[in-house]
């Protein structure tokens, strides 16, 4: 066996579905990727990945392509937790971290979904692929499509910051802007799949993004001794990076890779809600970080459907927010990501529009990473959780910035100086 995948699962009812061919979803909703855990805890342990490159495909056993198929890759390498003591001071925490996406290849967490989701793609041989986007996710595709010689087609709303409208021209894509938000692009993506031969790569509309995704968790692990923060804030659009943490935190339970944390109580198995589409067994272990969902009060369906209590969210009307990539108003995995904040104890709280840039900027000029508005948003969430009560001085607490400021300049208000080079103010300059 060159590969520990045991079958693919649809996520609404469990049904088994064989794993070796093209797969989008079960019944309009997401499927699992799920392994041989057994067979992976045989075959491998931690300290024998830590020998090997530092890039996501080191846990290998973890995802689903065959060992012997060479992977579509960019040389994605695990990203930096970095400590963020000027910022945490400032927000009155201990033990603040952001865990930097923005150094992946193509500038951001969608590095991770596309180099598994076009390897398997590529495996199972497609030719042609297409999705919708609202940032970075199609300048993604469209490299690691040019990557894997595969043709690619990129929808995308006409207000789409503009670095990420030329990156998929850049990268040979056939590029679109379309007179409508993401939902309307991806309608164009279904309606085409049978006259343009395409297959859909969109957010969960096939399996295996979701398990790139996944290795965010799997890296956070490691990089903390197999152990897991207190809290994770993660900007939550399509939802794949928290659902794919989550899976992932699952089977490094079940692997048993992952170290008890004296300072934290156990989570009761028996106070998780019923509907939950992730098992209970996989809760029994000391200590899970509690996953924080932060949106833009301008687009927030699972902040709402959270609120009142629901598993599936309606399509939020009128989505409008600077945070382009959380501008998703209804998601397929609307369910997955609530099961997995409820169960894991944590809340989604949408983060004021105003803050957005202000942000960018505070958290930057604090500690030199360069913040996306979608992770604005979550130290904008962090910051009202803190005076809430709900997040504690001593926490271990992880922002995840998904991506490269750079490329949303517009979030950024231009208002320069400008100096007249004969005429030079000091006083004002050191203002």
């Amino acid at each position: 066996m060159t590969h520990f995948v045991s079958h693919l699962e649809a996520a609404i009812d469990g049904t088994v579905i064989p794993f070796g061919g093209l797969v989008n979803t079960h019944g309009g909703r997401p499927v699992w990727v799920r392994y041989h855990l057994d067979r992976v805890k045989a075959a491998v342990t931690p300290a024998e990945i830590a020998t090997r490159p530092p890039t996501l495909w080191r846990y290998r056993e973890l995802l689903p392509l065959p060992a012997d198929v060479e992977p579509v890759s960019l040389g994605e390498g695990m990203t930096p937790l970095l400590k963020c003591p000027r910022l945490g001071r400032q927000l009155g925490l201990s033990n603040l971290y952001v865990k930097d996406e923005s150094q992946l290849p193509t500038g951001s967490f969608k590095s991770r979904g596309m180099t598994a989701a076009v390897s398997l793609a590529k495996w199972l041989g497609v030719k042609r692929v297409a999705l919708p986007t609202a940032g970075n996710a199609g300048g993604a595709a469209a490299a690691y499509a040019a990557r894997a010689g595969m043709e690619c087609f990129v929808f995308m709303p006409h207000d789409t910051p503009v670095v990420n409208q030329f990156e998929p021209y850049l990268y040979g894509a056939k590029a679109f802007r379309v007179n409508g938000l993401i939902n309307d692009c991806g309608k164009i993506v279904r309606d085409g799949a049978d006259r343009m031969g395409w297959f859909d790569l969109s957010t969960l509309k096939e399996p295996y993004r979701l398990e790139g995704k996944k290795t965010m968790g799997l890296e956070l692990a490691e990089q903390l001794g197999w152990t897991l923060p207190d809290v994770i804030l993660y900007p939550t659009g399509g939802g794949t990076g928290l659902i794919g943490m989550w899976k992932a935190f699952q089977e490094l339970t079940e692997l048993g890779w992952l170290s008890a944390n004296a300072e934290c109580g156990m989570r009761n198995a028996e106070s998780e809600p019923r509907t939950s589409s992730i098992p209970h067994s996989a809760f029994r272990i000391p200590h899970f970080p509690r996953l924080i969902s932060c949106q833009a009060a301008g687009c927030a369906p699972i902040v709402t459907a959270f609120e009142r209590g629901a598993r599936f969210a309606d399509l939020f009307p009128n989505a409008r927010t600077v945070a382009s990539g959380l501008r998703v108003p209804v998601a397929v995995g609307d369910f997955m990501m609530l099961d997995a904040i409820r169960a894991s104890g944590g809340k989604a709280v949408a983060g004021s529009e105003a803050a957005i840039g202000p942000w960018m900027r505070r958290a930057s000029s604090a500690e030199g990473i360069a913040v996306c508005p979608e992770t604005a948003v979550c130290f904008d969430v962090l910051e009202k959780l803190i005076a809430a009560g709900d997040v504690k001085p001593e926490e271990r607490v992880v922002v995840f910035n998904t991506g490269a400021a750079p490329k949303y300049l517009e979030a950024l208000p231009a208002d320069l100086p400008t100096l007249d080079k004969d005429r030079v103010d000091w006083d004002a300059i050191g203002a």
